[in-house]
């Protein structure tokens, strides 16, 4: 047998799910960073079926879910069961800066991708001066020759 039987273990796991630790923060650890006109989230689901993910914005909070079943058997004894299943959710607050209208979603090989244009209206861009002067002469002005 590999594991023998601890009745805290089932406790500490389902904390650490939920809480995370130094070595392992969350069910859905992430890495986030902007490139450009673009954000960028990735998180780790490995497992998980693509119908079984939904993701929501409403205002400027994004909703991840993700549901993995467990496939052992219920009539087996599991010797170790150490990954995590069930329905995890994790919200990210994101910033005014971003258009929350073009989120791109892509799951492959166990990683959620999202992309997260950032709007036009928090994008640098040039202000046009104009003058209303005349070669140094303000066209209120009256001439003195006239």
């Amino acid at each position: 047998m590999l594991l023998q039987h601890d009745p805290f273990r089932d406790l500490d796991r389902l904390t650490q799910q939920v809480f995370g630790t130094m070595s392992r923060p969350t069910t859905m650890p992430l890495d986030a960073w902007r490139d450009g006109d673009e954000f960028f989230v990735e998180l780790d689901l490995p497992g998980i079926d693509p119908d079984k993910l939904d993701i929501d914005v409403e205002r400027n909070v994004l909703t991840i879910k993700a549901e993995r079943a467990c496939h052992i058997p219920d009539a087996v004894d599991a010797v170790a069961s150490e990954r995590s299943w069930g329905v995890f959710s994790r919200q990210l607050v994101l910033g005014d800066s971003l258009d929350t209208e073009k989120v791109d979603a892509d799951y492959t090989a166990g990683v959620l991708r999202l992309r997260i244009p950032i709007a036009e209206q928090a994008k640098p861009r040039k202000i046009s001066v104009t003058s209303r002067d005349a070669i140094g002469q303000n066209p209120d002005q009256k001439s003195l020759n006239a």
